[in-house]
């Protein structure tokens, strides 16, 4: 990068951690420091859970995803907007009553200590994993542009990442995520623009859609069925997007911390439900628009040297291992192979038949060849990750955009990224504090526990920090990261569903029962993953939500029939 850039870059970053400090001004006690003292408008209750839900991951690797994979991965958010009516109507107005500091306080009220303290463990893992991939995803691109290890660049991300969510509590996370959505969106319009003037002349938006949609990227909407019947396996269809999507959004913004977090912190249950209902609006539409800019860099990388690998600290592996040669004869294959393509292309609107034919079977032929140079990143003489979905964005970000606006635009992923992995930590800490020690902690506490407590809950989100930055050093090799924090998510949402589910509406089923119940369902849930994983069966991740939720309420009915049956005989 320039020094023009450098600067911009800490510019906005100072000039954001500054504001959010601020604007924080907390009282100094747990209500203050966790839930902003429980005042915060509507539209700060859906910046909150915008800029929770949109991390760096979103910014980073969407745009790669819809490079490989296509527009599918949109189906995954269908099932959102109705899980947003239904939250509205069951779970918020439950927590706003009970004024509660987590969503796991209510579990005792309902069931018992132990279903509420094994729930609250199921999201501290679960959330305390995916924040660490959270970490891992801003690293990549300190990696890219100073050619550091990862190992100290997940350090150093980490360590900005402990002071700011230290620092300013809640309503720092809640007031800088104003600023950061809005420069997030200005950056990824801007990435856009650029995009589209890199095309060749007369080569416009229309055109830019044409060429994806040859190359089967514009596949919004997939039914996932096959001459075979329908396809479990097929991870993005708008089966598994409306039912198992309805599952895992019920999950996320209905049990865990992170986003409970983000609306018990409005001033009444009309602002949370104004924030989570306007979330249900307007997730679908963004999240189809970052996919759309991977869609415009694909048709870009058509008509510029695109890479035959976006890694360049990988791909020195491959290039200085004992494969070299073989590398670099593929990759001069490609390299004649890409400027046919671009060729072809610019007859597309001359002859359009002719040039479209040519030009597919010149993709099919880079495909097979990017394949080929992937593989050999895989032999044990190399050892290097495979997978660059998550550098496409970044790299073109590097290679093709003005001076100034690199700086910018590395930026907002920063800022995306300390927005939801600020939120998360905070959550942690939050649930940590109140479900574990406040809960268990001995009686005769001194009176001014409450200073304590503000207090140690700075430790305990210092604590998760490191916690964090420790997962983050084992993220490498786990593929698209969007994908990879989803898949995570569903081992354990579905079961936490469950629990909820029964609570709600189950009224039958008492504490013990859900319980092992819970403890079962994770078991399944860990074993069909497995069992998918291993292809001895197929089932995509959404479909685990689903089978969570099912689990639980299905071994809490069998499970509560026996122990009435036992205390009546």
């Amino acid at each position: 990068m320039s020094w023009i850039d450098w600067i911009i870059l800490v510019c906005t970053l100072s000039c954001i951690i500054g504001y959010g400090v601020y604007k924080s001004n907390a009282s100094k006690n747990l209500e203050g420091y966790f839930l902003s003292n429980r005042n915060m408008p509507w539209y700060l209750v859906l910046l909150g859970i915008m800029g929770t839900q949109a991390s760096a991951i979103t910014f980073l690797s969407a745009p790669g995803q819809a490079y490989t994979d296509g527009m599918r991965f949109v189906q995954y958010y269908f099932g959102l907007p109705i899980a947003m009516v239904i939250l509205s109507i069951t779970f918020v107005p439950l927590f706003h009553k009970l004024k509660v500091y987590t969503a796991y306080e209510f579990l005792e009220q309902r069931f018992d200590v132990k279903t509420r303290t094994f729930t609250s463990f199921l999201f501290l893992l679960s959330r305390g994993l995916s924040t660490g991939i959270s970490i891992y995803a801003p690293s990549i691109i300190l990696s890219s542009i100073l050619g550091w290890d990862i190992f100290w660049t997940n350090i150093f991300m980490g360590g900005l990442l402990i002071i700011y969510t230290v620092t300013g509590g809640a309503k720092a996370v809640a007031y800088t995520q104003q600023l950061q959505l809005a420069i997030i969106f200005f950056g990824m319009g801007l990435a856009a623009y650029y995009l589209l003037q890199g095309m060749p002349a007369g080569f416009g938006v229309k055109d830019a859609l044409e060429v994806g949609g040859a190359a089967g990227k514009m596949n919004i909407i997939t039914t996932g069925f096959t001459e075979e019947g329908f396809n479990w396996k097929d991870k993005y269809n708008i089966i598994s997007g409306i039912l198992g999507g309805l599952f895992l959004a019920l999950s996320y913004f209905g049990t865990d911390q992170s986003q409970v977090g983000r609306y018990i912190t409005a001033k009444d249950t009309q602002e949370s439900k104004l924030g989570l209902l306007m979330n249900g609006m307007v997730k679908i539409p963004m999240q189809f628009l970052i996919l759309l800019i991977g869609i415009f860099m694909f048709t870009f990388y058509q008509f510029v040297d695109a890479p035959i690998f976006f890694n360049q600290v990988e791909e020195k592996k491959l290039l200085s291992s004992p494969k070299q040669v073989e590398a670099i004869q593929i990759k001069k294959q490609f390299d004649i192979t890409q400027n046919a393509k671009q060729q072809a292309l610019l007859r597309w609107k001359v002859e359009p038949e002719k040039a479209k034919s040519d030009w597919l079977q010149l993709n099919t032929t880079s495909d097979s060849l990017r394949k080929s140079y992937q593989a050999l990143m895989k032999l044990p003489d190399v050892q290097a990750d495979s997978n660059d979905t998550n550098y496409i964005f970044i790299r073109f970000v590097i290679d093709y955009l003005p001076r100034g606006w690199v700086g910018l635009l590395i930026a907002i992923i920063f800022l995306a990224a300390w927005g939801s992995i600020a939120a998360a930590l905070n959550s942690l800490a939050s649930s940590t504090m109140v479900d574990f020690y406040q809960r268990f902690r001995k009686q005769n506490k001194q009176e001014d526990s409450g200073n304590s407590d503000y207090r140690l809950s700075k430790w305990i989100t210092f604590g998760w920090g490191i916690f964090c930055i420790a997962v983050a050093q084992f993220a490498s090799g786990m593929g698209s990261l969007i994908e990879a924090v989803n898949v995570l998510g569903s081992l354990f949402y579905g079961v936490m569903l469950g629990i909820f589910l029964v609570a709600f509406y189950v009224k039958s089923i008492k504490g013990t029962a859900v319980f092992y119940a819970a403890i079962i369902g994770e078991f399944v849930v860990v074993a069909l993953y497995l069992m998918d994983y291993y292809n001895i069966i197929g089932l995509g991740f959404l479909w685990l939500n689903v089978a969570g939720a099912l689990v639980v309420i299905l071994l809490g009915m069998l499970f509560q029939s026996f122990l009435a049956s036992n205390r009546n005989a």
